[in-house]
């Protein structure tokens, strides 16, 4: 039989449904915002034990809702890339994606998402911690390979769940026709939003003015595929 990994407590380490409820929502919520957190400051390496000392809660815990580091850390990934899209508030600055999937008629589509095109663009260029786990994740994947792999089990989907739920929405109210839902999700984020990282990430700063264009042009391609 094969050993389970040495920080694994061997009352989570057969596979079981993760928790649910408000309550283990707010546990989840503490743990990936204690892990951004740390694997900021020390990377993959930090351990299991610190994620859940620093998030007040136990190791079984951290286990029972994510079942191993790997999957964590793709979590923490996902929910960074997803993070700008924060809907509502007044302190928001991403875009209202609830606006986006109420929207009537073709025209109300395309000014809805023109508008959230420019708010994400603008929230992704102000996230400075966004881009340190961006750096984080392309020099940890050296180090850690399961890392990739875990990464490439979650699925573009998995991967942009607040984006991968507006299409889908868009798509069952018959306002886009979407075949392919995690190549839909993938040109979304290519045509508004993957220029205004690899400029930033590069630290060469991308012009206002080019970034409106780049979102109203990418939004009028992205429609003229998908429009229903």
């Amino acid at each position: 039989m094969n050993a389970q990994p040495s920080d694994v407590p061997a009352a989570v380490a057969a596979p079981k449904p993760a928790p649910s409820g408000a309550r283990a929502a707010r546990k989840r919520q503490a743990v990936v915002r204690a892990a951004r957190d740390l694997f900021l400051r020390e990377g993959f390496g930090v351990g299991m034990d610190a994620i859940a000392a620093e998030a007040g809660v136990s190791k079984v815990t951290v286990y029972n809702h994510f079942g191993s580091k790997e999957a964590l850390f793709t979590a923490v990934v996902a929910g960074a890339l997803d993070e700008p899209l924060a809907a509502g508030g007044e302190e928001a600055e991403g875009p209202d994606l609830a606006l986006l999937v109420a929207a009537e008629g073709p025209d109300a589509l395309k000014a809805a998402l023109t508008e959230a095109g420019h708010a994400w663009a603008r929230a992704v260029r102000a996230d400075d911690e966004g881009r340190a786990l961006r750096t984080l994740v392309a020099t940890e994947l050296h180090r850690f390979p399961e890392l990739g792999r875990a990464w490439r089990a979650h699925g573009p989907a998995g991967h942009h769940p607040a984006v991968a739920d507006a299409l889908r929405t868009l798509a069952d109210r018959s306002l886009l026709d979407i075949p392919d839902l995690e190549v839909a999700v993938l040109q979304l984020y290519s045509l508004l939003v993957f220029p205004q990282m690899v400029f930033e990430q590069y630290g060469t700063e991308l012009a206002e003015e080019l970034s409106e264009r780049l979102v109203t042009d990418g939004v009028e391609m992205f429609l003229r595929r998908y429009a229903a």
